[in-house]
């Protein structure tokens, strides 16, 4: 019990050091990810204006072509009102213009509708590539004060990642999930140790009966205020000796 209690005091030591090593990032990661999202977003938006605006174009064309194709008819029909040999014939041809004209007036003003729409849609995205360009810029300043700050660190984190590997493979799994999970949820500090009398994670006093069995390091024992790992100080003693 005394090596399974010393392997989680040092995988909390070891989570304490790359801890401190997160925290000299501070919210730079954070930022990095909240522009990497905004630009993302900004980028898909545009796609699917290009897409929009593409699709409002190639209609547009489509009509064109229908509306020359209606016009030709036209004109056919215009030419064969002289050559009509009875009033029956006569207004069959004039519905035909007057449809023929009705369907051009339509087209012509879904196509003024798909211009009005083209026009909008690449002055949107004209507006928002200035403040892409800016982001962009944010982003990679960022990157590289992240980066500067990543490599002064990178060689001990290494070193760190690597022990931690070491000491989680000889942890007991019931124990490493134990662990994870009063570590997750006390936001890193999942094993502490006696101060004064008193847990060093939420500092309430631990009662003297409850000390003394603590020392005894044969079992796990849990601080009743916090759910923290209660370890003592000779562990945490013997460890740092190491």
């Amino acid at each position: 019990m005394l090596e399974r209690l010393k392997t989680l005091y040092e995988l909390q030591s070891i989570d304490d050091q790359l801890d401190e090593l997160e925290e000299l990032r501070g919210d730079l990661p954070n930022a990095v990810e909240a522009l990497e999202e905004k630009i993302s977003s900004i980028k898909n938006d545009i796609t699917k204006k290009e897409e929009e605006r593409k699709d409002s174009l190639k209609r547009r064309k489509e009509n064109e072509d229908e509306i020359e194709k209606l016009k030709e008819n036209q004109k056919k029909f215009k030419a064969q009102l002289y050559q009509v040999r009875n009033n029956k014939e006569y207004d069959a041809l004039t519905k035909e213009i007057d449809h023929t004209e009705e369907l051009i007036s339509k087209l012509e003003v879904e196509n003024d509708a798909f211009a009005d729409l083209s026009k909008k849609l690449a002055d949107e995205i004209e507006s928002v590539k200035p403040q892409l360009e800016e982001l962009n810029e944010e982003l990679k300043v960022k990157h590289a004060d992240l980066k500067v700050i990543i490599k002064a660190n990178e060689k001990e984190e290494a070193k760190l990642r690597e022990k931690r590997k070491e000491i989680e493979s000889q942890t007991k799994k019931a124990d490493h999930s134990v662990y994870m999970r009063i570590r997750k949820a006390k936001k890193g500090m999942a094993v502490a140790t006696i101060k004064r009398s008193a847990c060093s994670g939420c500092h309430n006093i631990v009662p003297p009966q409850r000390q003394l069995e603590i020392r005894r390091n044969n079992k796990l024992f849990f601080c009743e205020y916090c759910g923290r790992i209660l370890v003592s100080t000779e562990i945490s003693e013997s460890v740092t000796a190491d």
